[in-house]
Order: structure tokens, then C-alpha cells, then sequence
């Protein structure tokens, strides 16, 4: 069980082949991969002798009723899940979806809490929430006790206590993690280091997983199987790579603050929109100007050269085209203020994908142009 997050104004990506939409709870979609019928059927055969033991004369029944337990186990796993998107939400960020697979299930959240407190709050609910529901079953479990309920209530129990206990591990991609993370940016103020300090946690903790198998028989006196080394192997590669990856991220994001808006602007020429296109390319060439605008009539910004249409045109029709003819219309989210940096351009040159940006000072006058190809060029730089 752990959270995505993903950056504000991105579009919702597409859903992966195999994953089957089941409803929506509260506005967030539901999803299930199809990977979750491979481990609900384990559950049916693994359980199945157990369920004949307490149960004789169910025949195929059994399997039936192993099903339903890995429903039921999955329920509890979406409750999970429902609670961090619920105090997501609470905190004002959307939430895209939930999704259930083969190792427990994920709740995708546009953006970050920009608080520890908040990152704290939707990342420590959904263990606790696990641990609450396993202790409801616990508790049921003194009053249901024999048959195949009282093995489902006494499953349900051990079931979402260890989910909720291990969810707190403090490791990425843990719910734990988080909750580290969110402790040493208290500490620090620097939630990036929070995030490499949580990622190595996961390291360790996926190679501690990996040799759980080892330790079993010392500890528990129970012989490891392969079936044990393949489980160990698949938990520690989930955990090293959701670690490795949230790592990476944030020594990326940690160079973005580099980028500044202003000090990456290209001095900008404004002339009518009606000016021939050779003689707009002249007088930016004599200004010593990286970029032009078009103004309307009245002497507002239009619209933007845009570089890639200008290079295109031939010289010999550049004295027969207005400039208007090679820019692109200034919209709204074309428009940013000069200083503007670090992650929140990144997000706003996400939301509205082009090629040039228009940057204005706090009065609203004309500062410059900002393009795609001299912020990439600069992030390139930092790294």
C-alpha cells in the first residue's frame, strides 16, 4: 500500500492494458488490475485445505469460499487506500484514482501536501486505518469463532494488523516512508532530504526482505521454500525500485530552484502585428532582440514568433508576410510573470505545452520571452 503522487495540471495518463474500472467512491475512480485475479486465485488454493479442516464436505466449494476471503481482504485493502484520499482531498489535492493490484493497491494524488504536517496526516492514516479495521476483526473474532466465518474473521484480523504495522516501516514506497520523510522535513525544512533519507530506508528494507527467506527457519522454525524466495524476491524488487525511483526524483527537483524565469528570458521586440515578417526579423537583428511580440492596434501583446514557423519561411516570401502570419496567439496560460522559477514553472509550462512564453513584470509591462528550448538547455546544465 503506498501513493503516487503526480504533478498538478498533467493529464491524466491512460489506463494501463489490463486494468478494469469497477466504480467510483467520492469522485476517485476504482481501478483492479488483472494482476489481482493471479493472487486471488493463490489465495483460494493456498486456503482451500485450511477451509476443508474447519469446513469438511465443501468439496469445490472451498476454493469459492477462497475467493470471497480474497475479496473480502481486498475490501479492506480499498478502505486502505479511501482513507488517503480522503485526507488527501481534505488538504485540497485531487486525487485521480485507486488502484488494486497483485501486491496490495496505490492511491495516484495530483500534486504534494505542501506541509510535513499534511504529507504526515494522508500518509500515516491509511495504516492506521488498516490497523483499526484489524482490530475490529480481532475483536469479532471472540464472538465468531468456529467455521469458515471464523477463519475469514480470524484471517481479516492477522491480515490487515500486519498491513498496517508493516505499512509503517519507514522506507519508501512505504505509507512509512512518508511518514519519514515528513519527519525530516520537519526537521530540516528541506523535503527533498526527507525524500533521499525515506528512499534509502527502502533500500534497506528491501534487502532485508530479500533475506527474510534466510532468517525464517532461525526465527520461526519454519523450513523457507522457493515459493518463500520468490515472494521475498518480488516484495524487495517492488520496494528497491519505488525507493531507487523517489531517489531520482528528487535530486531532479532539488536542481529546479536553478531555473529562473528571468535570468533565462530572451530580450524581446514588440512590433505591429501588420509589420512585414523581413522587416519585424531586421529590426530584432539591429535591437539585438532574441525574440518578438506582436502588439494589436491598441499596443497590447497578441501573440509570439514563433521561432521554428520563422526559420520556415523562405527569405524571398519574408517581405510579403505580416508578422502575425508566424506567431501564435498569446493565451492565458502563455502568459507567466518574469519571476516566476524552480518547480512551479516547470508545473506551468506543463499545464500549457508551447514553444515561447510571454513574461511580464508585476506593472504588466513586457519583460521578455521565455522558450522550452533555453529552460531544457539551463535543466540540462544543473545536472
Amino acid at each position: 500500500m503506498n501513493q503516487t503522487t503526480a504533478d498538478p495540471g498533467t493529464p491524466a495518463p491512460r489506463r494501463e492494458r489490463g486494468t478494469l474500472r469497477i466504480g467510483q467512491i467520492g469522485g476517485v475512480d476504482v481501478l483492479v488490475r488483472s494482476s489481482w485475479l493471479l493472487v486471488a486465485g493463490l489465495i483460494a488454493v493456498l486456503l482451500a485445505p485450511r477451509i476443508a479442516e474447519v469446513e469438511p464436505g465443501l468439496g469445490g466449494w472451498r476454493y469459492v469460499a477462497g475467493v470471497a476471503f480474497a475479496v473480502l481482504l481486498y475490501l479492506s485493502v480499498l478502505v486502505h487506500e479511501m482513507s488517503h484520499a480522503l485526507m488527501a482531498k481534505r488538504y485540497g489535492l485531487p486525487v485521480r484514482s485507486i488502484t488494486l493490484h497483485f501486491l496490495g493497491g496505490v492511491t495516484e494524488i495530483d500534486g504534494e501536501p505542501d506541509t510535513p504536517r499534511r504529507e504526515f496526516g494522508v500518509s500515516v492514516v491509511g495504516p492506521l486505518t488498516s490497523v483499526a479495521i484489524g482490530l475490529a476483526f480481532l475483536a469479532l473474532n471472540f464472538v465468531i469463532t468456529d467455521g469458515v466465518l471464523g477463519l475469514a474473521v480470524d484471517g481479516l484480523a492477522g491480515a490487515n494488523l500486519i498491513v498496517g504495522v508493516l505499512n509503517l516501516v519507514p522506507g519508501l514506497p512505504l505509507d512509512g516512508g512518508r511518514v519519514l520523510r515528513a519527519a525530516v522535513w520537519q526537521v530540516t525544512g528541506n523535503p527533498h532530504k526527507g525524500t533521499i533519507v525515506a528512499g534509502w530506508g527502502g533500500r534497506v528494507t528491501a534487502l532485508l526482505a530479500l533475506a527474510w527467506p534466510l532468517a525464517q527457519e532461525p526465527l520461526l522454525g519454519v523450513p523457507a521454500t522457493i515459493v518463500d524466495y520468490l515472494i521475498a524476491f518480488v516484495i524487495a524488487s517492488f520496494l528497491w525500485t519505488g525507493a531507487t525511483g523517489a531517489m531520482v526524483s528528487a535530486r531532479l527537483r532539488r536542481k529546479l530552484p536553478a531555473l529562473q524565469a528571468r535570468a533565462l528570458a530572451r530580450r524581446t521586440l514588440a512590433v505591429p502585428h501588420d509589420l512585414p515578417l523581413a522587416e519585424a526579423v531586421r529590426r530584432a537583428q539591429d535591437d539585438q532582440a532574441g525574440s518578438i511580440v506582436v502588439v494589436d492596434s491598441d499596443g497590447r501583446p497578441s501573440g509570439i514568433v514563433n521561432e521554428a514557423a520563422l526559420l520556415a519561411t523562405p527569405d524571398d516570401r519574408r517581405p510579403w508576410l505580416p508578422t502575425s502570419a508566424v506567431s501564435r496567439t498569446i493565451e492565458p496560460g502563455l502568459i507567466f510573470s518574469a519571476d516566476i522559477s524552480g518547480e512551479t514553472l516547470v508545473l506551468a509550462m506543463q499545464r500549457t505545452p508551447a514553444t515561447e512564453y510571454l513574461l511580464l513584470e508585476r506593472d504588466g509591462s513586457v519583460f521578455g520571452v521565455l522558450t522550452t528550448e533555453d529552460v531544457d538547455r539551463a535543466f540540462a546544465a544543473a545536472l
